[in-house]
């Protein structure tokens, strides 16, 4: 695996991370990751059964879960069995990444110096972090901040007060003005009266010809990234949590909410106002009505309406009757 460009990593045993736990190998940890994208010696979590599928996937020997858990997993997986799992793993996380759970201030901003990128043009009191990359064609306005190791493509338009951290754009990329893109979610854990911020060492991953309108937050991953598929539209004042998959051609109207973790199929349209719940799934060629309110997953090839989401036909009928 890759390492994380965005976070300082500390290079930490696995016997100092769980010392009360017993290893064949004392092996440095590489990352913390999903149970699907999770190598040998990365530390992964298994906290919900609807994640029991993603244990086959996993490559990973280390696995934080529950008691009631554990059983599903593997017996060549080490089980670190803690009472809250999600609690354990924003430990861990921190201790690894330990400036992963705040979003200090890029103290390197500069002016662009045109030596360092060729072909492409900056407006007015544009500040650019260390090891930044832009590709040629592009257009950056003025009062925008692009922070430490951002890479855009080639022939983008990023508008005015837009700031991008932890983030890759792919080419042909359209942002238009005040957006906000790759800063921390919305992620805590209370405990005894008090909030456990949860770290986020996730990125922002916008694929080919996205377009994003005015005043757009997405929030990068927490333990993955969030992905915007190739070709997909997003109107103004959407905001994208963290670990939230969206397909390829989905059209997205103003002031839509995607809580974490939920994963959007492809050609998947939705109207304005509507609000998708945390850590669900809708299919392929999805339409969701304006104002809607989706709490359950949906099948692909589905068309829903009101809150919460019905099948359109019922909630024709069901508003007949009133």
């Amino acid at each position: 695996m890759k390492q994380n460009i965005f976070f300082k990593k500390k290079n930490i045993n696995i016997n100092k991370i769980f010392p009360n736990c017993k290893f064949k190998e004392n092996f440095v940890v590489n990352s913390i990751r999903p149970l699907i994208h999770a190598e040998k010696q990365d530390v992964t979590f298994l906290d919900s059964i609807k994640y029991k599928d993603d244990i086959k996937r996993t490559k990973s020997n280390t696995c934080i879960t529950s008691k009631k858990l554990a059983k599903f997993l593997p017996s060549k997986i080490n089980k670190i069995i803690v009472k809250n799992v999600l609690l354990e793993l924003a430990r861990v996380t921190k201790m690894i990444y330990p400036s992963s759970d705040v979003d200090y201030p890029d103290l390197s901003l500069k002016n662009p110096k045109n030596v360092n990128f060729k072909k492409v043009k900056f407006g007015n009191n544009v500040l650019i972090g260390k090891n930044v990359k832009i590709g040629t064609n592009s257009i950056i306005g003025s009062n925008t901040i692009i922070e430490s190791n951002v890479i855009i493509g080639k022939n983008c338009l990023i508008g005015s007060g837009v700031i991008i951290k932890n983030s890759i754009i792919g080419n042909n990329v359209v942002m238009q003005d005040n957006c906000k893109i790759g800063q921390k979610g919305f992620g805590f854990i209370p405990i005894n009266g008090k909030n456990i911020k949860f770290p986020h060492i996730g990125k922002v991953k916008i694929n080919d010809e996205v377009e994003i309108a005015s005043s757009c937050t997405i929030d990068r991953g927490s333990i993955d990234d969030t992905i915007i598929g190739k070709n997909t539209y997003i109107d103004n004042q959407v905001h994208v949590a963290h670990n939230v998959h969206i397909g390829d051609n989905c059209m997205i109207a103003g002031q839509v909410g995607f809580a974490g973790s939920s994963s959007i199929g492809n050609n998947v349209s939705i109207g304005g106002q509507a609000g998708i719940s945390g850590h669900l799934k809708i299919g392929n060629n999805v339409k969701i009505g304006g104002g809607s309110g989706v709490v359950k997953d949906i099948q692909e090839n589905s068309i829903v309406m009101g809150y919460p989401a019905i099948p359109l036909k019922d909630f024709i009928k069901k508003n007949k009757k009133v």
